[in-house]
């Protein structure tokens, strides 16, 4: 940190981690300046006027040496006022300058004095008060806001515990011979293999734990061609793909062995019963390390079940890793490496979601719960081909999960299908009596929507096979188009999402740990600018964010629509509003420059299917829909088969620039 060349002083020395320790710049420069006119001063009246002094009379010369001590004096009394007048104008200027970071620089010279004064004696002392309350602990797991954002349209309270979803069974399906068939079967049907005892939970567990290790040839990881034709040469799926940050084993052996002692009891606990999974890591588990994918937390173990951690192991589920997420719940970067795309190596995953969309994609696990703040399951789901869903807002308890904003984030799962989304989302929902914004999930079942009574409009960006299915499904489909004047959405949703974090993240930044951080263009840059937004203009931001609700309200007059997942306008207003979007794989094309011999790597396509608040249910039924005569989304990625002579580069050759605002 550079110093502070500006006379007006901070209120306590700064505490980051580098640059040089602050000093009292103001009394240096003053008083160098006072004695510099003094001495100034005295040796002219001295030298110019010594030889006819020495002339005079006694008399005359005690009067004229007055006189002059006078004149000295009133030259350094001026030269004080000078220097004081210069001082006040120097640290006018730098108030006024630090207003107009504000837009506040329309104060006259008075009142920006009183302001300087007030805010010292006043601000400083409760703003420090306050830090010392809650922010000296990061992450935001303790002291959530109790402003409370709902994203409800009906705006009334739901007093009554909705039913669960009537899964659909499954009958007569056989345990497949390979371990990488039953690698790529969906929940329902893992569920079906364990509750028909054609595999236990152990079994199951052990095969996900195999193929997370499971190893490949190291001609995919940088090895040279005589290297790749040496016996046993070989490497694994997540030294490749970087989405894994821990693995659980001993205690996915343990709830394994335990979800097959209560099935051997007549004990089912329902389709997740046995299940293995994978956490994004920014979800506590005790005694296992949370990272949150940062170099500064690598070593954090924070002894808290996570509300989503706790549903899940109450219904079975069985917790195989912790999956990557981008450091800080940004983007795929994260202190071990940067996640890749299964369906093309050459890519990174993007989103922070990076670990569970990869696994869950490649096979790795069944499904995985991620978060999105600001596109981190859309994005991620997109790259890598599968289904994922975002829920409304409040839908998933976030207690023990690393907070951005309170009135953003949003847990959701990544699986093979729609159905699996279904079944995860309806064990995952409900109230969590520890996050303010959860709420009694009032679904309907989705499995039982009668679709022909929908109306679904289609944007410009609407993949059309979905429209072309669903309409011949007998669903009505029309054009359609979001309507809304506030054209400020992605300002918006930065200045909520930088604050609220920079809120959650404060000891981080002013300890200097922003310094180290993986990728310096993301956090540690919207953290810094966060640090000169006004409480009343984040306010005025989150009046905005109402109009735009309210217009979004009054244009959506369809029961859901379709368009594109990734398009950054639909992301932000999307989050903003607290839609639901199920992102659904419905194709692939061929990768731009493929390598001359060819390769199986492809580029993933997909839209979103968007629903008003509170409506997942019918954004799932109709992915459901659309997936029952449709198998995109069980396509596998060439993880191992990509090509002849193919070869990852390291770093990969494809690269996408940073997006503009980011999207954690």
């Amino acid at each position: 940190m550079r110093k502070n060349m500006c006379p007006v002083q901070p209120p306590a020395p700064s505490t980051r981690g580098c640059g040089a320790s602050g000093g009292s710049h103001t009394f240096n420069f003053s008083v160098a300046l006072i004695i510099a006119t003094v001495m100034e001063a005295f040796w002219c009246c001295v030298l110019v006027s010594a030889p006819p002094i020495l002339a005079l009379p006694h008399t005359t010369m005690a009067k004229t040496l007055k006189r002059l001590c006078k004149m000295f004096c009133d030259k350094v009394q001026g030269s004080k006022n000078q220097s004081h007048h210069s001082e006040t104008s120097s640290k006018l200027s730098c108030l006024r300058h630090s207003l107009g970071l504000l837009d506040a620089n329309f104060f006259i010279d008075k009142q920006v004095e009183e302001i300087d004064k007030a805010a010292k004696e006043f601000n400083v002392p409760i703003i420090v008060a306050d830090r010392k309350l809650v922010a000296s602990e990061n992450g935001g797991l303790h002291y959530p806001s109790p402003l409370i954002f709902n994203a409800d349209w009906e705006y009334q309270p739901l007093h009554s515990e909705s039913k669960k979803f009537e899964c659909p069974s499954i009958s007569k399906i056989q345990r497949p011979e390979s371990e990488e068939d039953i690698a790529f079967m969906s929940v329902l049907e893992l569920g079906a293999l364990i509750k028909t005892k054609q595999i236990t939970s152990q079994e199951l567990t052990q095969i996900f734990l195999r193929r997370l290790r499971k190893r490949i040839p190291i001609a995919l990881k940088l090895m040279s061609s005589f290297l790749s034709l040496l016996p046993g040469m070989h490497t694994r799926y997540n030294p490749v793909l970087e989405a894994v940050i821990t693995f659980t084993e001993e205690l996915a052996h343990k709830q394994a062995k335990e979800a097959d002692e209560l099935l051997s009891q007549g004990v089912y606990l329902g389709p997740l019963h046995g299940i293995p999974y994978g956490l994004k890591d920014i979800i506590a588990v005790p005694e296992y390390k949370t990272t949150w994918g940062s170099k500064s937390f690598k070593n954090q173990v924070i002894d808290m079940e996570a509300w989503v951690y706790k549903r899940l192991k109450s219904a079975g589920a069985v917790l195989v890793a912790k999956l990557v997420s981008g450091s800080l719940a940004y983007d795929d970067i994260w202190f071990g490496g940067r996640t890749r795309n299964p369906w093309n190596i050459e890519e990174f995953s993007t989103g922070s979601s990076a670990g569970p969309a990869a696994s869950t994609s490649a096979g790795l696990v069944p499904f995985a719960i991620g978060s999105e703040t600001a596109g981190s399951i859309t994005y991620p789901a997109a790259r890598c081909g599968i289904t994922a869903l975002r829920p409304t807002f409040g839908t998933v308890g976030r207690t023990g999960v690393m907070s951005i904003s309170e009135s953003l984030d949003k847990l959701g799962p990544f699986c093979r299908s729609a159905d699996d989304c279904a079944i995860v989302l309806d064990i995952i929902r409900g109230r969590d009596p520890h996050d303010h914004s959860s709420k009694v999930s009032s679904l309907d079942d989705p499995f039982h929507v009668d679709i022909t009574k929908l109306t679904v409009g289609y944007l410009d960006d609407a993949e059309m096979e979905v429209v072309h299915v669903l309409e011949s499904k007998g669903v009505k489909m029309v054009p359609f188009k979001l309507n809304y004047t506030v054209d400020s959405a992605q300002g918006i949703l930065n200045f909520t999402m930088d604050v609220d974090m920079l809120a959650h993240f404060d000891e981080w930044q002013r300890s200097g740990q922003d310094n180290v951080y993986e990728a310096q263009e993301q956090w540690p840059t919207e953290l810094r600018r966060a640090c000169v937004i006004p409480a009343v203009d984040y306010m005025q931001a989150q009046r905005a964010r109402g109009r735009l609700i309210k217009e979004i309200r009054e244009s959506l007059t369809v029961d859901a629509f379709i368009g594109n997942a990734t398009d950054w306008e639909k992301v932000c207003v999307g989050n903003l509003v607290g839609f639901p979007v199920i992102v659904v794989p419905t194709g692939f094309t061929n990768i731009s420059k493929p390598p001359p011999g060819g390769t199986k790597r492809r580029t993933t396509v997909t839209t979103g299917i968007y629903a008003p608040p509170n409506r997942d249910h019918i954004a799932l039924a109709l992915a459901m829909a659309y997936q029952s005569v449709t198998n995109h989304h069980k396509q596998r990625p060439p993880m191992n088969d990509l090509g002849p002579d193919e070869k990852i580069s390291d770093p990969p050759t494809v690269i996408y620039p940073a997006r503009v605002f980011g999207s954690p």
